[in-house]
């Protein structure tokens, strides 16, 4: 037996649960997603893609996922940065920080932020006593309460991305670009940034793909008003219940995020190679 046959049957098992776990249900989606009274048709995609309704619900889940993955990394970075700058004892104490929210309920983290941002919630309130918004503003079923929320929970895995890479740049770079005559601004947009882009690429794909197929906070705080393609999907299935469209919803949101990945991937596998 050589190895390339014992490596296959050591990774049998692994291949047989990814294709139970993952490729049959994927197979069933797609197959549903076709299914039509007369057989295979594609009028679901087609309801779905000449409907304005929906392609807006697209369209926004799309930008809140860009612009919810854009402040994690404008957050993470600056914080990853400085994990690595501070002493050993702080520095487990920030990770703590920064892992302790993981171990809370997404959805309980939620209704904090649906407590925090209701009419009669601290944000709102301290804005009205500063005098920087009316009366009548309110933060619950709008855009910026989803990103808040959003951020809040997709930070960790930006952040944890980026610091496994900056860990493993030579601080001597840093002091050779100073000793060259590079100000800190310089240093860290020549030397640190380009070192860091595969912890920024890594961290932005989670935070786009993960925030792409979010449901509960999305939901909670953007209500029935600012709906997401993932909340399509649920009202899809239990509203109507429309299953066939439902899951050509899911299919073109699988796609959308596959689209994604795949240049990542091409670029990863052409590096490692």
């Amino acid at each position: 037996m050589n190895d390339r046959t014992e490596n296959l049957l050591l990774a049998l098992p692994g291949l047989l649960l990814l294709a139970l776990a993952f490729l049959l249900p994927i197979g069933q989606m797609l197959a549903l997603s076709i299914s039509g009274p007369d057989g295979p048709t594609l009028d679901h995609f087609v309801r779905f893609l000449s409907d304005p309704y929906y392609l807006g619900v697209l369209w926004r889940t799309v930008r809140l996922s860009f612009l919810i993955t854009l402040i994690c990394g404008a957050i993470g970075f600056p914080l990853a940065y400085i994990m690595t700058k501070v002493g050993p004892r702080l520095r487990l104490w920030l990770v703590v920080m920064v892992i302790l929210p993981l171990m809370t309920s997404v959805v309980v983290r939620t209704f904090g932020w649906m407590v925090l941002l209701s009419r009669s919630g601290l944000i709102p309130q301290m804005l009205r006593d500063f005098d920087l918004v009316g009366r009548n503003f309110a933060l619950m079923q709008t855009e910026i309460a989803i990103v808040v929320g959003m951020v809040q929970v997709l930070l960790p895995f930006m952040t944890l991305s980026i610091l496994g890479v900056l860990t493993r740049i030579d601080g001597r770079l840093e002091e050779a670009a100073r000793t060259m005559g590079c100000s800190f601004l310089q240093t860290v947009r020549t030397v640190v940034l380009p070192l860091a882009l595969p912890g920024i690429v890594a961290g932005s794909l989670l935070c786009f793909t993960l925030s792409a197929s979010s449901f509960v906070t999305p939901n909670l705080l953007g209500g029935s008003r600012i709906q997401v393609l993932a909340a399509s999907i649920y009202r899809s299935v239990t509203s109507a219940p429309d299953w066939p469209f439902a899951a050509a919803q899911a299919v073109i949101l699988f796609v959308g995020i596959l689209l994604v990945l795949l240049p990542y991937i091409k670029l990863t596998g052409g590096k490692n190679g």
